[in-house]
Order: structure tokens, then C-alpha cells, then sequence
């Protein structure tokens, strides 16, 4: 299946900040809801930002007022800003995407960017 490309993620020093982006290729319609997830090691992976067509945002506790979500709908493309980065932040950050095309709903993922935060 068609994967979104991620980008941007690398160690950073606990205080720190990374620009995560996201790019649904050109093959990939009628985008919805756009959403950064996380995964830890031993842990479920979890959601942490979303991003509805119509720009309203929602986040996970512990990270808002720290992180922020973004889209261009003309680049198809989702960021995460994060700033203030803490230890407990470090996974593997995963975008996904939500599509409705002719009625049929379906759901993308990208590969998976770590990110390291270190104390």
C-alpha cells in the first residue's frame, strides 16, 4: 500500500525542538482528519495531535501547549512542531491520514521517524 513520506526527526537535548513533516503523495485523495501518533518502546502507540479538514486541532495532555499541528491542504502536507522537548518524548513518531473517496473511508501511515530526546 501507499505510505506517507515523513521527515525531520533526530536527537535533540531535553529543551530542545524538531519540525516533524508529513507529504501524502500525489496518488492520495480526498484527505480528512490529518494526525501525528507516537510509539514507545513496551508502550501502545498513542495519538498526540490531529488536525481536522476544517483546521480544528486537538492534543494529547502532556504534550499541549508544547507541540503544535499544522497542514498545507495545497502541499498535502501535515507538520508537527515541537518545542520544549522532554526524555519522556522520545519514540517513533508515526503521521496518518483519513480519506473519504467516493464514499469509501480508508487510512494511510507513514514509515516512522524516531525521535530522541536526551537528558
Amino acid at each position: 500500500q501507499v505510505q506517507l513520506v515523513e521527515s525531520g526527526g533526530g536527537l535533540v537535548q531535553a529543551g530542545g525542538s524538531l519540525r516533524l513533516s508529513c507529504t501524502a503523495p500525489g496518488s492520495i485523495f480526498g484527505i480528512n482528519t490529518m494526525a501525528w501518533y507516537r510509539q514507545a518502546p513496551g508502550k501502545q502507540r498513542e495519538l498526540i495531535a490531529a488536525i481536522t479538514a476544517g483546521g480544528i486541532r486537538n492534543y494529547e495532555y502532556s504534550v499541549k501547549g508544547r507541540f503544535t499541528i499544522s497542514r498545507d491542504n495545497a502541499k498535502s502536507t501535515v507538520t508537527l512542531q515541537m518545542n520544549s522537548l522532554k526524555p519522556e518524548d522520545t519514540a517513533v513518531y508515526y503521521c496518518n491520514v483519513h480519506t473519504v473517496v467516493a464514499g469509501t473511508a480508508n487510512e494511510y501511515w507513514g514509515q516512522g521517524t524516531q525521535v530522541t530526546v536526551s537528558s
